[in-house]
């Protein structure tokens, strides 16, 4: 856990908050919809995720006005849980998909919706800083359905992203 904080300083520390150039965070946002749990369905491979499956992703209110987030995580080697836990604040207005996340104090990243189920708030598809950070997020640890989920890497990859990198995640190990 320690090893994976280090790595996730260092992340953070040349982090930027804003979008990636050319990428545009999704308006109309509506952050109570947006709290709750979520299943990472896939990403691109970094550092302080490598290894681990059935990835969760919960966000809930915070005293101050932010957003807790809690990224969890089962370490395939080690056999065990892992945990982070953050917070997360708008950059700008709160109906625009765009925050800035720490999980390490002062050093913040940025938190983009690029795409969203806006209907149900059954799907995201979150950009971190700029284009080696990429996730698909569901209400539901199943693959979202084919037609959905094309149509999300479409997307991605028509904004530069590397979709064939993309990790689909496994979600197998019980109650999250």
């Amino acid at each position: 856990m320690k090893k994976s904080v280090f790595l996730l300083i260092l992340l953070l520390v040349g982090c930027a908050v804003n979008p990636p150039s050319g990428i545009v965070p999704i308006n109309g946002f509506e952050l109570n919809r947006y709290l709750g749990q979520w299943y990472e369905i896939a990403r691109l491979d970094h550092s302080f995720e490598r290894g681990l499956s059935n990835v969760t992703a919960t966000y809930s209110l915070r005293d101050d006005g932010g957003v807790k987030v809690l990224n969890r995580g089962y370490d395939e080697q080690s056999k065990q849980w892992r945990e982070a836990e953050g917070r997360a604040y708008f950059t700008g207005e709160p109906t625009a998909g765009s925050l800035k996340v720490s999980f390490f104090g002062p050093f913040y990243g940025g938190y983009h919706i690029i795409a969203l189920d806006k209907a149900n708030y059954s799907y995201a598809m979150i950009s971190g800083p700029n284009r080696d950070y990429l996730w698909i997020l569901a209400r539901s640890k199943q693959l979202l359905p084919p037609t959905v989920l094309d149509d999300l890497l479409k997307q991605a990859k028509s904004l530069g992203y590397a979709t064939e990198q993309l990790i689909l995640v496994r979600h197998d190990q019980g109650a999250t």
